[in-house]
């Protein structure tokens, strides 16, 4: 027998919840939508009953809480719904669909066809069983739209948190020369190593390390990339801007998502005071994109 959870859940919390489930070893999670509502989402997680009584799924609700506090919300009322012992693979599956970004750009769960609408778009195959993000998310859609609009075409790109690989892809799709990308999480090397094979690119285009900006800088040899993108939380991308200039070269581009709109005046600040030109870039929702430079 099996327990479902689902969770109705804000596009803010998205990522902190896949992150936090994924924390606690719970790696059976798919988040529910359709690309023509993108704003009503339910994240599903299935777990064993046996070794999920009421207590334990209480506390892990709980658990989830406080995420939601960060951004000033309230979590969502769970349901829980107990089912017959199934292929839970096949059934998360299910929950997914081809969601096109932008005017070029398909992401498209590894299983399914190219819908025939779609067919001229650009197809970045992924595989969102290890709960890293497969594009969905604002922050994700918000660096794939400007790539779009910006191609890469014959540039370096160093992609500083991959997460599941999906900018660095696109990235190659779109023209880029090579792909340079690292993540602390050995989880997230192994879905963009994963998602790499899916889509044909050999890991000499789209080279992938566990690590931080460090070895993100080991990789690129002493030549910063040409184009940097990095969608990482606020905080985080605030404690790593001393060390862009090891990775993105003079004259080069940063893409920064991740943050909060009301976030952006203090990383500008911080930005501007260790040298960059930041520009607001756009906003989808409460989320929004920088561009630096120097």
């Amino acid at each position: 027998m099996w327990w479902r959870l689902s969770l109705p859940v804000q596009t803010e919390l998205e990522e902190s919840l896949l992150w936090k489930l994924n924390v606690l070893g719970l790696h059976r999670v798919a988040i529910q939508h359709a690309p023509e509502t993108p704003d009503q989402r339910t994240l599903l997680a299935w777990l064993p009953a046996h070794e999920w009584p009421e207590d334990q799924r209480s506390e892990l609700i709980s658990s989830l809480i406080p995420l939601a506090e960060t951004f000033g919300l309230a979590l969502a009322q769970p349901v829980w719904d107990e089912l017959a012992d199934e292929d839970w693979s096949l059934s998360w599956k299910q929950h997914w669909q081809p969601d096109p970004v932008g005017e070029r750009l398909l992401i498209l769960p590894a299983w399914l066809d190219v819908p025939i609408e779609h067919a001229q778009r650009l197809v970045l195959k992924m595989d969102p069983g290890s709960a890293f993000g497969t594009g969905s998310h604002p922050t994700t859609r918000l660096c794939l739209e400007a790539l779009e609009q910006q191609p890469p075409s014959g540039l370096r790109v160093a992609d500083l948190g991959c997460g599941s690989g999906v900018l660095g892809l696109a990235a190659l799709g779109l023209g880029a020369r090579q792909v340079l990308s690292v993540d602390t999480d050995s989880l997230a090397v192994r879905a963009t190593t994963d998602n790499a094979v899916l889509n044909d690119r050999s890991l000499d285009a789209l080279r992938v390390s566990q690590g931080s900006v460090e070895v993100l800088a080991t990789l690129l040899e002493g030549q910063p990339a040409d184009l940097l993108l990095c969608n990482i939380l606020a905080p985080v991308i605030e404690a790593l801007a001393p060390h862009f200039q090891s990775v993105l070269r003079p004259g080069g581009r940063g893409l920064l998502s991740g943050l909060l709109v009301e976030q952006a005046p203090r990383l500008t600040e911080v930005l501007g005071s260790l040298g960059w030109s930041v520009e607001p870039l756009a906003e989808q929702g409460r989320w929004g994109l920088l561009e630096i430079r120097r």
